[in-house]
């Protein structure tokens, strides 16, 4: 045990509550409940919580589209949530909700200790204004044309297919995605935290290894840029608590959802006598708090969040630990290829330590993206921990139970290679503590590699058939057991099931101390099978399950939309004369190569041919077709739109295709016969 125990407040970024955990949101969860049990294990005392973010306008409109109440939907999403992290062993002190009484009191008290300082001020806007739903618009909820590259089907923040940031008020023919119908301007008053008056405070923070790095030199592009008032209202119709002492404002979702990680620890300080709140919060406090999130926010979690916490008064994060995001099969996760995995259905089919010992052995405390890479998950499980470490076991106590009634023998005969493997106790620590948990993988299945090499040269199974060798034979399998034995100390933290069921085989509970001296004169339990290989076949039902899931979600959303013919929902543009047709010159073109452009959502690069001339065109049909489908292909193309130089480079050209967007889209593709170059007349 810690000999100065560390009071340690640990939380993980609030999940969204009006949709599944999948396998990208269990990386970050799986992370920190790793560390969470290492401090334990150390006998440090560590308070795990998260909560659902459960406000703003999606969750409201999703509601509604459901025909339910928000708390009704997020009360139903919650135990779902619960219930997979619970399926996974991440081992939260409290898991709560931000649509809670004391998120609300918090959320208002930090907001009020903000204004009575001179934080907040108030200014009127010129908003998007859906006039058929009466409501204001946020920017994801508006689409309509980039007013940069002239793309469709663009949301009102930034286009995927240039990649241009702008305002919504800036999109060419702007739709609302909630009605459809044309939005208006209309003014509104909102309430603004002023940002700018705490840059020396997070210019000094940002740089003090309160973050990684990679994220602190991020963070001063945005001083360079200079820091912008924060807009931290939004008015009704909206879920969420309203602004004390305002009619029909309400706070913005992520005022009070990063306050959720208070609310959730406020709320488990409620239920015990033991915990202080303000020991943990207070501005001089000296526990030590710690936040586990994802690249995409980090823009709130390492300025505006600390810049509140200071301005109301309290203490700020020790360190903000930022993770990548999930591939996988080196790809961005798709429901149409099942790869979009949600945790229930991972663990409908497959082990959850799997994954956890999968996600361990590439983590590492950098801001890189991991791939689960399914073939390779299955070969690592099984070689690492079925062959190497369970079946070091395996191999030693059959023979301790039936030849030595479950004894160890009274002798421990390999103290040079057992001291080799508790002193590797430090270096791992270090490397849990430091969140290094692929190297700490390395480091125990090197050390299985030698216990397994002891076990072949000594080769109990021959042993045990020679006369007279049973002393031989018991303190062979009881150094192999020992061996066994701090493996899987040092596994504790990430696979907590596999040392349950070892520590009852063992007859003991490991501890990192416990493995210092080796086990003699013992008595262990009648072996039992500790873990089971990965059955290929159970990953393609996993991935067959998604599918089907992806494509039923699908059919309920659209059954749930009225029909609408493409004529309706697309009526005929103005009618022009022949000539202003004439002058478009579409032509047959061969697609000789097709690839996707990095970081573009939406965007295939191409190289067509058009009968002896090759033209360079982006086309942003990424979301329903992959590049190898196109190759080879047929289509239409526009020959002579002016070339328009974009982000990623020159487009010559425009691919012709129909459909409403998303994953219905179509190329049009000639009848046999046509050649590249023919003109379309």
């Amino acid at each position: 045990m810690a000999a100065n125990p560390r009071k340690i407040l640990v939380t993980c970024a609030l999940p969204y509550a009006n949709g599944s955990i999948h396998l990208g949101h269990m990386l970050e969860h799986v992370q920190a409940d790793i560390w969470v049990r290492y401090q334990r294990l150390r006998g440090n005392e560590v308070h795990f919580i998260c909560a659902d973010d459960a406000h703003g306008t999606p969750i409201m409109l999703k509601a509604q589209q459901m025909g339910v109440e928000p708390e009704q939907m997020i009360a139903e999403v919650s135990k779902e949530h619960q219930a997979d992290f619970a399926g996974f062993d991440i081992n939260f002190s409290n898991y709560h909700s931000t649509h809670s009484p004391e998120n609300r009191e918090l959320a208002s008290f930090v907001y009020t200790q903000l204004k009575d300082k001179g934080f907040i001020t108030s200014r009127t806007i010129s908003q998007l204004f859906d006039p058929e739903k009466e409501m204001f618009l946020p920017d994801r909820f508006v689409k309509g044309t980039c007013p940069k590259c002239k793309a469709e089907d663009q949301y009102g923040d930034n286009c995927d297919n240039c990649g241009e940031t702008y305002s919504p008020t800036d999109l060419i023919n702007p739709k609302s995605a909630v009605s459809g119908a044309t939005p208006i301007m209309k003014d509104s008053e909102h309430f603004f935290f002023d940002l700018p008056q705490f840059e020396d405070m997070l210019k000094a923070w940002t740089k003090s290894g309160a973050l990684q790095e990679e994220t602190s030199n991020k963070m001063q592009e945005w001083f360079e840029s200079g820091l912008q008032q924060w807009d931290i209202s939004r008015d009704a119709p909206y879920f969420g608590f309203e602004i004390p002492g305002e009619t029909g404002k309400y706070f913005y979702v992520w005022l009070d959802a990063p306050i959720g990680y208070m609310g959730s620890f406020k709320n488990l300080c409620d239920k015990r006598d033991d915990l202080d709140f303000d020991e943990f919060w207070n501005k001089d406090s000296s526990t030590e708090l710690y936040h586990f999130i994802g690249k995409d926010i980090v823009y709130f979690h390492s300025l505006f969040w600390p810049a509140m916490l200071d301005g109301a008064g309290f203490r700020k994060p020790n360190n903000v630990f930022v993770h990548g995001y999930v591939t996988v099969n080196g790809a961005k996760m798709s429901k149409s290829k099942g790869t979009f995995i949600k945790a229930g259905t991972y663990l409908n089919h497959l082990d959850p330590e799997c994954l956890r010992y999968y996600y361990a052995a590439k983590l590492n405390n950098r801001i890189d993206d991991l791939d689960l890479n399914l073939e390779d998950f299955t070969q690592r499980v099984n070689s690492d921990v079925v062959n190497k470490i369970v079946n070091l076991a395996s191999r030693n106590a059959g023979f301790i139970a039936k030849r030595f009634d479950g004894m160890l023998s009274e002798k421990f005969v390999e103290p040079e290679l057992y001291t080799e493997f508790v002193g590797a106790a430090t270096r791992i620590g270090d490397l849990y503590e430091n969140r290094e948990y692929s190297r700490a993988i390395r480091e125990i299945t090197a050390l299985a590699d030698k216990a397994n090499q002891y076990v072949d040269e000594k080769a109990p199974w021959v042993v045990a058939k020679q006369e007279g060798k049973d002393q031989e034979l018991q303190e062979i399998c009881t150094v192999g057991i020992n061996l066994f034995r701090v493996l899987m100390a040092y596994l504790k933290p990430v696979m907590p099931k596999l040392t349950e069921r070892t520590e009852a085989f063992l007859n003991e509970t490991l501890t990192w101390e416990s493995i210092e001296t080796p086990l003699t004169n013992h008595e262990v339990t009648k072996f039992k099978a500790l873990f089971n290989r990965i059955d290929p076949a159970h990953v393609a039902a996993m991935v067959e399950a998604s599918k089907e899931e992806a494509a039923a979600d699908k059919a309920a959303i659209e059954a749930a939309q009225p029909a609408v013919s493409p004529l309706t929902a697309e009526p005929i543009e103005a009618e022009i004369e022949f000539d202003d047709f004439a002058k478009i010159d579409m032509r047959i073109a061969k697609i000789v190569s097709c690839e996707a452009v990095p970081k573009a959502d939406k965007l295939l690069k191409f190289q067509l041919d058009i009968g002896g001339e090759m033209r360079q065109v982006f086309s942003g049909i990424k979301s329903a077709y992959t590049p190898e489908e196109l190759v080879g292909k047929m289509t239409v193309m526009v020959a002579n739109l002016k070339p328009r130089k974009m982000k990623f480079g020159m487009s010559e050209g425009m691919i012709l295709a129909a459909g409403p967007g998303g994953k219905d889209l179509w190329i049009l593709e000639p009848h046999d016969g046509a050649q590249p170059g023919m003109r379309v007349m």
